[in-house]
């Protein structure tokens, strides 16, 4: 029977080799007394070990070289015996030198960390990792025990010369030495064990007494003090040393001499013997007596018929509560755990709390002092650079680490200060001579800065997009100790101090996504643990109390708020341009930046919208959460939660967010039990005030809103909480969609091209738009052909009876009806569809961004243009043109553009427009009414006149109709109408509206200085127009009575006939009489005929009687103008009244003006606006 041998864990092949190499290394003998003595070829033996680990175990990505090496006791056996046997003086011997060197060269690789993935991990990795990781956990505990051999101080004699070298000097092997080195203390740092006490002879304070006592802490600070200038490419590894010396150490703690130390472990003693005695005084309250150490069970009966629930233990006989209590717990959901995305690295996580001994502190806390005071501001400047630049030696684990000391060293340096000042108190009060001066925060200034802010933010925001939940906590933990820091600068009596710490808080509250990352920070957490939920509430408490605090003081605090902007593309650009420019427009970088600032757009800050935005359900969580340990928190994490919940019920008054039946258990178990907080905390009392308060205001509201007790039961909205509060429901106003833009076709293409390429962008996925167009027009064709056929019967009827047919009227519109509430929100959504529809003569009513506008097919389209129009829809539905042009084809889509408003808008600004002298109806948007609001009293001469020319009209349109001698062909009617047209535009383009007067200020003496001199020239201007009208009535009765004794012809008549229809056509050209204000008067001046009681009621009996008067008036208007344009306003000749403005022919014969009536006169109206 054979036997099946058990496979051996290495290759017996690759053992023999490696056992030959350590047994050829050298050993100890008893011919030398039992010292270690090295072999003839040792040196080389050490580069065979050496070329083993890198060809075989990295190569092949297997671990049996390692585990080899670790069974045969390479280390403690061989290596560390001979770097402790090289004596300190021997300096010179160059070839221990060498061998020490070599050993250093495979101690770095058989100490290095092994972080692999479960996806990394093979089988030989699985059988190898614990064997070495016990293998390398001895190397740590020899190295650091051997304080005769003094091993590290041996690694740092062998660095030393390296390191004496200037950086500029140095070779690649210097650079080399110096990297080993400082790599083996990285690795012995990491190296520890899961569960280690601080006496343990591989723990942190091992580990620190052993660099302080071989002079390790002395070589990285003398490092970490010279970096950038001395040494460059070892601020990464220092970073790595330092974290994991740092890592879990409580500052608090390192900064207590031995007497606060004892009283602390004395406080945390008691702490833990009262919480045990309270524990065991609740449990004594239900313990199980001698005399019913008999088991029981009942069954209790629940409100579902034949339901029983089974609950165990004689309490249950005799109370209610515990029953029932039993009974919940035994229905506990136990939610199964997801595995977590965010996997955390063993050797990085920095949550886990390490005590120190007191000698390790002592030493730790010196090298911190020494840190803080000399390499603080190096090493961490150089380190922001390199991650800026993304520099090769930086990896993705070294950002996180770069914070978390940043916070841990902030945190120091806050500690350090504030027992330095409660020292200087102590002096004081003790009456021991002494001034305190405080000290500036130089020592720090290299993390204050707006590059260290910019960093920070970036990585904060890209690990919380990542949802890298390790590296976010890094994050929170920094920026809280730097929001901590510039609170204790603005409290420094420094005016230095303050006015950095103001310049700092204003650039960090100036950012609103600053306020937004914090708030998903804290909204963002579910189960990232302790660590992360007590980091993010802290930052949460300390954000809103400085921000608070900062608001009360900066009034007027400005915030830049961003908002997406909607990405600029060339083709756009291309597309506002014209249609046949052919020039490439390009958006300038210009114009980029522009762009960019206008989406950040600055706005005042209102703290108390901001905080509401943490009394979300999201938050109150979180916060719960954080306050179901409030047996393990401390007093200052308690107080945190207490601030949060009493900011939400009290400050910001909504205490409705917080009536939820379980967050009334936890409060009431924090407060009555079972476990409840410890009475003699300091923070009992306000807890047990706050739950009172909620208590109170719960059964208030309950009273006010009987809905309440439904909603405790589950999470609120921000409208059941307005429902709640208020008793009704929040009105929201809903925003109106806004219509897509327009679309149109590029170029100069027909329309029937123009048709397929809006068919085209349809074919492929709205085939069944094309369809419904196609049978709008079918139906819209028949209906219209139907109309079509029953008006050309009735026009032939019409024509039978009557002589003259009477003009043809227009066809009914059709309007188009959508087939489905789908395609009804197309129509108005879809702007290829809205094209098609255009090209294909439909017509929209109604304003753009009405979504149930109506969509007719207009009366102008015939039956046979519908069905030519459906016949090139069909023809394009069967074989669609995709592509257009033959060198460089272009796709359909690419073929549209949206429709360009800029030629339309210069239409109506652009005064320089060429055109053929007729302005467009567009332009009378822009005109006053004629008359507007400048006419308020009665009637005037224009309106007068206007009326006789209604009445001249009429004789002159009948006399024409008769075929008289004024007739006139339609050629000159059309110039004359067209004429007049022009002249009447011209004349309301020049209409000054009171409607856009106002009034510029109120100013007492100007107004009365204005109305003096506006009065004087009214009264001046009246005087000079009567003196014109006596003067051409005695010319005019002169010459009457000279007519009178000559016979005057039939010619003579003709003439005063003529000149008098010239007149009526120059008045109708003229329109309604418009006097121009002078330029020294803002009045508007208008003559009118008749009293002010009004003339209507007595007009005149012929026009012929009424025209020379108003000819007269015209007249005057225009001598009155001229008269103030030349600036002699004193002297108006009498002949220009009587004959101003008339042609050449008729200053000989002049109009009459005629004796008025009684109840007739002319009157000079003025208006005032005073009036």
């Amino acid at each position: 029977m054979d036997l099946e041998e058990t496979p051996t864990p290495v290759d017996p092949e690759v053992r023999a080799y490696v056992y030959s190499l350590v047994s050829a290394l050298g050993g100890t003998g008893t011919d030398e007394d039992g010292r270690y003595v090295l072999g003839d070829d040792a040196l080389a033996c050490l580069k065979d070990l050496k070329r083993w680990l890198k060809l075989y175990d990295e190569k092949a990505n297997r671990l049996d070289v390692a585990r080899c090496l670790a069974e045969a006791n390479l280390v403690e056996g061989d290596l560390l015996e001979i770097l402790g046997a090289w004596p300190e003086g021997a300096t010179e011997d160059r070839v221990r030198g060498k061998i020490a060197l070599a050993c250093l060269e495979l101690l770095v690789p058989l100490t290095w960390p092994i972080e692999k993935n479960d996806t990394q991990l093979t089988i030989n990795h699985h059988r190898h990792i614990p064997y070495i990781q016990l293998a390398q956990t001895s190397y740590k505990r020899a190295m650091l025990e051997s304080q005769s051999k003094t091993v590290l101080r041996t690694a740092v004699r062998i660095g030393l010369p390296s390191i004496a070298i200037p950086m500029g000097e140095r070779t690649a092997r210097d650079e080399g030495i110096i990297k080993i080195i400082l790599y083996l203390f990285r690795n012995i740092s990491i190296i520890c064990t899961a569960g280690e006490s601080k006496e343990s002879p591989t723990s942190r304070s091992a580990t620190i007494e052993a660099f302080h006592h071989q002079d390790v802490l002395a070589l990285v600070l003398t490092i970490c003090s010279n970096m950038g200038e001395d040494f460059n490419t070892q601020d990464v590894v220092i970073l790595e040393v330092l974290f994991h010396l740092l890592k879990g150490v409580d500052v608090e703690k390192l900064f207590m001499d031995e007497s606060q130390l004892k009283k602390k472990g004395s406080n945390e003693l008691g702490a833990l013997l009262a919480k045990e005695k309270n524990m065991h005084r609740s449990y004594a309250k239900h313990a199980p007596s001698r005399h019913n150490r008999f088991g029981t069970m009942i069954w209790v009966k629940r409100d579902e018929p034949g339901r029983v629930s089974t609950v165990s233990g004689q309490y249950g006989l005799t109370d209610q509560q515990q029953t029932f209590s039993k009974m919940d717990k035994s229905k506990k959901w136990n939610k199964p755990k997801q595995r977590s995305r965010d996997i955390e690295k063993a050797n990085d996580r920095f949550d886990v709390p390490v005590s120190l001994t007191s000698n390790a502190t002592t030493h730790f806390r010196s090298f911190v002092e020494e840190f803080l005071d000399s390499s603080f501001n190096p090493l961490f400047n150089h380190i922001r650079r390199a991650i800026e630049r993304e520099a090769d030696r930086v990896l993705e684990c070294h950002g996180p680490q770069f914070f978390y000391l940043i916070s841990w060293f902030l945190e120091a340096e806050r500690v350090r200060r504030r027992k330095k000042q409660e020292a200087e108190r102590k002096k004081k009060k003790n009456k021991i001579a002494g001034t305190f001066e405080a000290d500036s925060f130089s020592l720090i200034a290299s993390v204050l800065t707006q590059e260290t802010f910019v960093l920070l933010n970036r990585f904060m925001q890209d690990r919380l997009d990542m949802k890298v939940w390790h590296d976010i906590n890094a994050g929170t933990r920094c920026f809280t100790q730097i929001l901590l820091i510039i609170q204790e600068m603005a409290d420094s009596p420094l005016e230095e101090d303050q006015e950095i710490a103001e310049n700092i808080q204003n650039r960090i509250f100036y950012e609103e996504t600053t306020h937004d990352r914090i708030l998903a920070i804290l909204r963002g957490y579910k189960d990232q643990g302790f660590g992360y939920l007590d980091s993010c509430t802290e930052l949460s408490h300390v954000f809103l109390r400085m921000l608070e605090r900062y608001s009360r003081e900066k009034v007027d605090l400005q915030v830049r708020s961003k908002r997406r902007a909607r990405k600029k593309k060339k083709a756009a650009a291309v597309q506002r341009g014209d249609a046949d420019a052919n020039d490439d427009v390009a958006v300038s970088e210009v114009e980029d930046v522009a762009e960019a600032e206008r989406v950040s757009k600055e706005r005042k800050f209102d703290f108390n919208r901001f905080a509401l935005k943490f009394a979300t359900q999201a938050c109150i969580d979180t916060f719960i959460k954080f306050t179901k340990f409030y047996n393990d928190l401390n007093t200052e994490q308690l107080k945190r939660a207490h601030r949060f919940f009493y900011r939400v019920a009290f400050k910001q008054e909504i205490s409705v967010m917080l009536f939820r039946v379980d967050y009334f258990v936890l409060f009431n178990h924090m407060i009555k039990g079972p476990d409840p907080l410890d009475r003699a905390s300091p923070v009992y009392g306000e807890w047990e005030e706050l739950v009172r308060q909620l208590i109170k205001r719960m059964t208030k509201k309950m009273k006010e809103r009987p809905e309440l007790a439904v909603e405790m039961l589950f999470s609120k909205n921000p409208s059941t909480v307005f429902f709640l509060e208020h008793g009704y429901e929040k009105q929201t106003i809903s925003s109106r969609p806004r219509a897509p833009a327009t679309l149109e076709v590029k170029g100069t293409m027909a329309r029937e091209e123009q048709i397929s390429v809006a068919v085209a962008v349809l074919h492929e996925q709205q085939l069944d738009a094309i369809d419904w167009v196609m049978k709008i027009l079918s139906t819209a064709a028949s209906e219209r052909q139907s109309w079509e056929a029953a008006a050309a019967a009735k026009r032939a009827e019409h024509d039978s009876s009557i002589d003259h047919a009477e003009p043809d009227s227009k066809a009914p519109s059709i309007i188009v009806n959508p087939d489905s509430e789908e395609r009804r929100i197309a129509i108005f959504k879809d702007a290829k569809l809205r094209l098609l529809m255009t090209l294909s003569g439909f017509e929209r009513l109604g304003i753009d961004d009405e979504p149930n506008a109506t969509w007719i097919i207009p009366s102008a389209l015939s039956a046979r243009q519908l069905h030519e129009t459906q016949d090139v829809i069909q023809k394009h539905r069967e074989n669609p043109i995709m592509e257009y042009g033959e060198d460089e084809p272009i796709p359909a889509d690419e073929m549209l553009r949206r429709k360009s408003t800029a030629s339309a808008r210069r239409a109506e600004y652009d005064d320089e427009s060429e055109g053929d002298g007729i302005v467009s109806d567009g332009d009378d948007d822009f005109l006053f009414p004629a008359g507007g609001p400048t006419r308020t009293g009665p009637l005037t001469a224009a309106a007068a006149l206007e009326q006789l020319k209604k009445k001249r009209r009429k004789r002159r349109t009948s006399t024409a109709s008769d075929g008289g001698v004024g007739a006139l062909d339609d050629e000159t009617l059309e110039r004359r109408r067209k004429a007049r047209e022009a002249a009447d535009l011209e004349k309301r383009k020049k209409v000054k509206s009171a409607e856009y007067v106002f009034d510029s200020e109120d100013d007492a003496e100007a107004d009365r200085i204005f109305f003096e001199s506006e009065e004087s020239r009214r009264e001046g201007q009246a005087k000079r127009v009567m003196e014109v009208l006596r003067a051409g009535m005695v010319d005019r009765k002169k010459k009457r009575r000279k007519s009178d004794n000559e016979d005057d012809g039939p010619k003579q008549h003709s003439k005063k006939k003529q000149r008098i229809v010239e007149s009526e056509s120059r008045s109708e050209d003229d329109g309604d009489l418009q006097f121009p204000v002078g330029s020294s008067s803002p009045r508007i001046q208008e003559l009118e005929l008749g009293s002010q009681s009004g003339e209507e009621d007595t007009p005149p009996s012929t026009p012929h009687e009424v025209f020379p008067q108003g000819k007269i008036l015209r007249d005057i208007s225009s001598n009155i103008r001229a008269t103030e344009d030349d600036g002699a306003s004193n002297k108006i000749p009498i002949q220009a009244a009587a004959g101003g403005g008339v042609d050449d022919e008729d200053d000989r014969d002049e109009p009459v003006l005629l004796p008025s009536r009684r109840r007739q006169r002319v009157a000079l109206m003025f208006e005032s606006d005073s009036e």
